[in-house]
C-alpha cells in the first residue's frame, strides 16, 4: 500500500489559521476531491471537526481519525488513538494508496516517521500569516515528478501550482 499525503501549503508553508483555511481555491477542493475519492483518509480530530458537519464524514473516502480523546466519535468515521493503528486498518482493508489529510501534527508525525511515499502538494504562490505549517520540504529526499501551474482569475484570487512528489530511493 502507497501512503501519500495531500495539503495545500503557502510560500511560507502556511496551512491554517485558528483551525480554518487559508484561502478559498475551488479548484484546489475539486483536485482534493478527485485525488482522495475512493481511498481511506487519515485527518487529526481538530482538522475533522473544522470541516463543516454537513460534509462530515467526507464522502465517498473511509474516514479514519486520529485522536487521544477516549470518548470522540462521529457516525461514519473510524477512531484511532495512532497513525500506526489507522496505516494497519487501511492495510487490512486491501486500500492500495492512503491519504493523510491533516492537520500539521499528523504531517509531521508521518514525515519523521518516515511513512509517505507520496506527497499531492498545491502550493499557493502567496505569504498568509497562520499558526500551523508544513514541513519543509527536504529536496533530497523528494523529486518533483508532475507540475501544473494555475492563475490568478475570478474565482481564484492567488495564482497555485498542483504538485505531486515521489520520495528518492
Amino acid at each position: 500500500m502507497k501512503i501519500s499525503l495531500i495539503v495545500a501549503i503557502a510560500k511560507n508553508n502556511a496551512i491554517g489559521l485558528n483551525n480554518d483555511l487559508l484561502w478559498r481555491l475551488p479548484n484546489d477542493m475539486k483536485y482534493f476531491k478527485e485525488i482522495t475519492s475512493g481511498h481511506h483518509i487519515i485527518t487529526g480530530r481538530k482538522n475533522y471537526i473544522s470541516i463543516p458537519q454537513k460534509f462530515r464524514p467526507l464522502p465517498n473516502r473511509t474516514n479514519l481519525v486520529l485522536t487521544r480523546q477516549v470518548d470522540f466519535s462521529d457516525e461514519g468515521s473510524f477512531i484511532f488513538n495512532d497513525l500506526e493503528s489507522a496505516i494497519d486498518f487501511a492495510k487490512s482493508n486491501n486500500e492500495t494508496e492512503l491519504f493523510i489529510i491533516g492537520g500539521g501534527q499528523i504531517y509531521k508525525e508521518a514525515l519523521d516517521k518516515n511513512l509517505i511515499d507520496k506527497m499531492y502538494i498545491t502550493h499557493v504562490h502567496h505569504l498568509f500569516e497562520a499558526d500551523t505549517f508544513f514541513p519543509e520540504i527536504d529536496q533530497t529526499v523528494w523529486k518533483e515528478i508532475n507540475s501544473e501551474s494555475h492563475q490568478i482569475d475570478e474565482k481564484h484570487p492567488y495564482s497555485y501550482s498542483f504538485v505531486v512528489y515521489e520520495k528518492m530511493n
